[in-house]
């Protein structure tokens, strides 16, 4: 047995490095310190001790569209100076894939398919499902010893055929050149050709260079394939145990807000704490709907999953951006630019979409500030200056640039997600506040919470509004409350414009308030008359008709309960209903305030509560007994 020997200098070399790659990807990336410290903490052994490894270190790295999955890589491994030892492979089912059929042919066009530390990044794995919607199995031959590298870190490294291929073609041109050459037609035999170097050099694991290859003759060349074709050891599988193989993708299933990429009205916060709530089980119950059950296990147990930005890490990367601009125009030009907060503001109104993440800013600022700051640039070189004030006029709608010589140029601007929620018609607005008020005045008085955000104006071309509750934990109970709030919004219109003028605006709420109502009869058993499961199927399956009249009768029963519930609070949706009318959004704290003045006492809970009954309370009381 070989003792593995420790070089004490290299570790504590290789450590440094380490730690100066996360502090250096830290400074970069914004809102993602935790996910680089448990990258670095994955992946220390295969950077320390890759000799220690019998098979490739995973890590998956999962989040939504835009978080810098791939950029936190490639960064990495230019930190760690490995350039020539990575390769980016996207693997799919589609066309886009088809100069390459295995990770075994992309490794070795690359020339690394050999037992040498790397670093593998599989991106966007996503689109390589091997199920379909269904859960059959696709027909796809094309990079299967994917599934090889994934569970032995072994990859076949050619048939007996190709080599025997490569020495016939090489004999035939060697042949024919001296064939040429023997009649006059050549005066001398043409050397290797790159692209033939580069070939024989992965067929035959070669460790001269490309260069060194195309000066050898043709004659030495057919030795080398003869001597590789005897030769057992040519035909032994490549062990990549000391591979860094990262895993990448955005997975919908596991990020359920993932769909809702076109809105910008939602607090960043809250779409950040329901990320934060994504767990391993969810990152394989998703993979679990486009791998195979034994191709999910290979992906190992290492998870890193990115939660969507807060807003304060969204207005960290635009200041960083501004302050960025401005230090290489004054480096480029000698110029001071001044940005003002204003600036920052409006950036972050019309550029953040939390679910996609921070391509959306990074367009918003060269639109808001870039385009126009080049226009100020040039005045100010005209006239010899040697700073620009730039700010925002809400007022007059546009950009303010201050030159050094006291002059204002004004620029009219607007955001163009601020012109699509000014665009809303007010009637509209008036209708969609009443409605959105609705639904939080019986969410706050059956769950004692303010709900976590309420928004009335949305940057969209046609109107719409959203409240956003917390995380309920599904009872009996809570599910009779949760259709009760979603009648609330039509019958609250109702009540303030007349059953005529009631919009048409309810269709989702109750279709979410119907499932629910069936679920209650038919799925949970909560209905007297019913204890059976009716939504099973194919041999079970069972009359769902029988329940339909029950569904109704409830359905008729809540919208009842809910309107009183609504009338015995009208005062306090109709200022409900105003205040959101007037600021196109209200958050938790503003709307418990409000709530207060009309005597309802409501807690504000941040966006990862749970409410939940005190189980744990009930059961110590009913011990005690």
């Amino acid at each position: 047995m070989t003792t593995l020997k420790l070089d004490r200098t290299l570790l504590e070399k290789r450590g440094v490095t380490l730690e100066k790659s996360a502090n250096e990807l830290k400074s970069y990336f914004i809102g993602i310190d935790q996910t680089i410290d448990e990258l670095i903490d994955a992946m220390r052994v295969w950077y320390l001790m890759p000799e220690a490894l019998t098979r490739p270190v995973i890590i998956n790295l999962w989040g939504m569209t835009g978080v810098g999955k791939t950029d936190l890589v490639r960064r990495l491994v230019v930190a760690l100076d490995m350039q020539d030892r990575f390769v980016e492979v996207e693997l799919s089912n589609g066309d886009e894939t088809k100069w390459f059929s295995s990770v075994s042919s992309v490794l070795s066009r690359n020339s690394l398919n050999d037992s040498a530390q790397k670093i593998v990044l599989f991106d966007e794995i996503q689109r390589f499902n091997t199920i379909d919607t269904e859960g059959k199995p696709l027909t796809n031959t094309k990079f299967s010893d994917f599934w090889e590298l994934l569970s032995d870190g072994r990859l076949s490294r050619r048939d007996r055929d190709d080599l025997d291929f490569l020495l016939a073609e090489t004999m035939r041109a060697d042949r024919e050149f001296a064939a040429q050459l023997k009649k006059g037609d050549i005066d001398d035999i043409p050397p290797i050709a790159l692209y033939e170097a580069q070939h024989i050099k992965n067929a035959l694991d070669m460790d001269e260079a490309i260069h060194e290859i195309t000066a050898m003759s043709r004659t030495k060349l057919i030795q080398r394939i003869e001597e590789a074709r005897v030769s057992k050891k040519i035909y032994e599988p490549v062990d990549h145990s000391k591979t860094l193989i990262i895993i990448s993708g955005n997975l919908d299933e596991a990020f359920s807000m993932a769909t809702r990429i076109a809105e910008a009205d939602i607090d960043a916060d809250i779409f950040s704490a329901f990320t934060e709530k994504v767990s391993v089980v969810d990152v394989k119950e998703a993979l679990s709907k486009r791998f195979k059950p034994e191709q999910v296990a290979r992906y190992g147990n290492i998870h890193l999953i990115y939660r969507s930005l807060r807003q304060a890490d969204f207005k960290a990367l635009i200041h960083r951006e501004v302050t960025r601009i401005t230090q290489n125009v004054n480096n480029l030009f000698g110029i001071k630019v001044t940005i003002s907060k204003a600036i920052e503001t409006i950036i972050y109104r019309n550029g953040v979409f939390p679910v996609q993440g921070v391509r959306p800013v990074f367009s918003s600022i060269s639109d808001i500030l870039e385009s126009n700051l080049s226009r100020y640039i040039l005045d100010e070189m005209m006239g010899d200056g040697k700073s620009i004030a730039i700010d925002y006029d809400p007022d007059k709608k546009c950009l303010t640039a201050t030159l050094s010589n006291g002059r204002v140029i004004e620029t009219p601007f607007m955001g163009r997600l601020d012109r699509a929620r000014q665009s809303n018609l007010e009637d509209v607005v008036a209708n969609i506040s009443t409605h959105e008020a609705g639904h939080a005045v019986v969410y706050a008085v059956l769950f004692s919470l303010a709900p976590l955000q309420l928004v009335s104006r949305v940057a969209s071309t046609t109107a719409a509004g959203f409240t956003f509750p917390h995380e309920i934990h599904g009872t009996k109970q809570s599910l009779v409350s949760k259709i009760k709030v979603y009648l609330a919004g039509g019958i609250a219109e109702e009540i303030v414009f007349g059953n005529d003028n009631a919009s048409t605006g309810r269709q989702s709420d109750r279709e979410q308030a119907t499932s629910l109502a069936l679920d209650f009869i038919r799925r949970f058993g909560f209905d007297e008359e019913f204890y059976a499961n009716y939504t099973l199927s194919d041999e079970y399956v069972m009359d769902k008709s029988a329940t339909d009249t029950d569904v109704e009768k409830m359905m008729a029963r809540l919208e009842g309960e809910t309107r009183e519930l609504l009338l015995a609070w009208k005062p306090l949706l109709l200022d409900l209903s105003e205040a959101l009318r007037l600021s196109g959004k209200v958050n938790g704290e503003s709307m418990a305030n409000i709530a207060k003045t009309h005597h309802l006492n409501v807690l504000v809970q941040a966006e990862g509560h749970l409410h939940v009954p005190d189980y744990a309370k009930q059961l110590e009381q009913k011990r005690n007994a």
